[in-house]
């Protein structure tokens, strides 16, 4: 089994693929005005609109009410994302912070309040997990 992406449900796709592309340099790929994706060599975060949750089940997901998962890119320097993102996120939850399992990370909030964390590995434990 392989984890191959996450969706995101928004009802405002073109405004959160803009949000994504920026934040991430990846290009999405639009299968029509309701889902696009933004794939990386590992997985993929789908982006797609509150039209196509009736597809699923009526009533199953809900745009901007998450508040368990979060969204985590591994980036090469997050303290440059930090910098490139100044100006264009509104909601910084921390700047870029050493966390005590060797990652350095920056958490944010996309525009629907979906929580993003961009991390660095710093630690040499942390570094040999994420090795490519």
């Amino acid at each position: 089994m392989n984890l191959v992406s996450i969706r995101v449900i928004t009802a405002d796709v073109a405004r959160l693929v803009g949000f994504y592309e920026r934040a991430t340099g990846v290009t999405a790929q639009w299968a029509n005005e309701d889902f696009a994706e933004l794939t990386t060599a590992t997985a993929a975060l789908a982006i797609g609109s509150t039209r196509t949750v009736p597809l699923f089940a009526p009533g199953s997901a809900e745009p901007g009410a998450n508040r368990s998962v979060i969204i985590e890119f591994l980036v090469d320097d997050v303290d440059r994302v930090h910098r490139d993102l100044t100006g264009v996120v509104e909601d910084f939850v921390n700047e870029p912070t050493t966390m005590p399992w060797g990652n350095r990370s920056l958490l944010l909030r996309d525009p629907d309040g979906n929580l993003v964390n961009f991390f660095t590995p710093v630690t040499p434990a942390a570094r040999q997990k994420f090795a490519r």
